[in-house]
């Protein structure tokens, strides 16, 4: 029995090996490729660099104006992961807590938008917005992200809460607490689990979003790190190597952001699982 342990152990050791190795070549072959001219990527993309040139990425981070698609696309994200978490867990509690016929139908309402892809809707969305005069505007940018992110987010919300015990609510309403105080002092610290994994699922969506930004921000100044990379698409060329140093420089701080917070992650996953 012991040998039939080991060898299934080796056996799921050996294959989390390669889906580790299949998830990181990409990645792999982006660092390589950002530290090759365009003229060696078009000859092997697969290969070493002959010599180990930072160059691609001052040109890169002067080309995309890193600095100001960093700040937008940090305010942008920021924002719009805060809003989402905020008015969704509220919006979810709401809906766990009554009993109105209105919040069940619009549970299920906001249930059924989950399965609505966003190509359905971008047209109209931007001739209407665009006929109100209120795109090119990071504003309208994080409203969008906020009607998008809700559903999944109120989703989320509304299993954990309904395992919260609802005598706790009402042991903190006999001591004095309004509906508004127990939320935010009761209940929204018990499903933190959860808001980190609605957090870090929302941060990346919107940090590596390029076609809503695409759709919205039209000037400059405004464009997010995914817009900036468009800059090293030519009309009839596309220079590489600064690509791959963009696109190294933008998913960096994702990256940073998930290793400091994974203990979270995987602990309202795993919690919201098991919920």
């Amino acid at each position: 029995m012991k040998q039939k342990e080991r060898i299934f152990l080796t056996l799921k050791t050996l294959l989390l090996s390669v889906l580790l190795l299949a998830y990181l070549v990409p990645f792999i072959l982006v660092v390589i490729n950002s530290l090759k001219p365009t003229r060696e990527f078009l000859e092997n993309p697969l290969a070493l660099p002959q010599a180990i040139n930072f160059s691609n990425f001052t040109i890169a981070f002067d080309k995309m104006n890193f600095i100001s698609g960093l700040s937008n696309t940090v305010v942008i994200t920021t924002v719009s992961v805060l809003l989402i978490a905020l008015f969704s867990s509220m919006a979810a509690y709401l809906m766990v807590r009554t009993t109105w016929k209105i919040t069940r139908i619009l549970f299920f309402c906001m249930v059924s938008a989950m399965i609505i892809p966003f190509q359905a809707l971008m047209i109209p969305l931007v001739r209407i917005y665009g006929s109100l005069g209120i795109l090119n505007n990071q504003s309208t940018l994080i409203y969008m992200y906020l009607g998008f992110g809700a559903p999944m987010a109120v989703f989320i919300y509304h299993g954990f809460i309904k395992s919260v015990p609802l005598e706790i609510e009402e042991a903190a309403m006999i001591d004095g607490c309004s509906q508004v105080r127990t939320f935010f002092q009761i209940v929204f610290p018990l499903v933190k689990p959860i808001s980190f994994t609605v957090l870090i699922l929302n941060v990346l969506w919107i940090w590596n979003d390029f076609l809503l930004p695409s759709l919205v921000l039209i000037k400059p100044a405004q464009r997010t790190l995914p817009l900036s990379t468009f800059y090293f698409f030519g009309t009839y060329t596309v220079d590489y190597g600064l690509l791959m140093a963009g696109l190294l420089m933008t998913i960096l701080p994702v990256i940073i952001i998930y290793l400091f917070l994974q203990k979270h992650i995987i602990q309202g996953v795993m919690q919201g699982s098991i919920k």
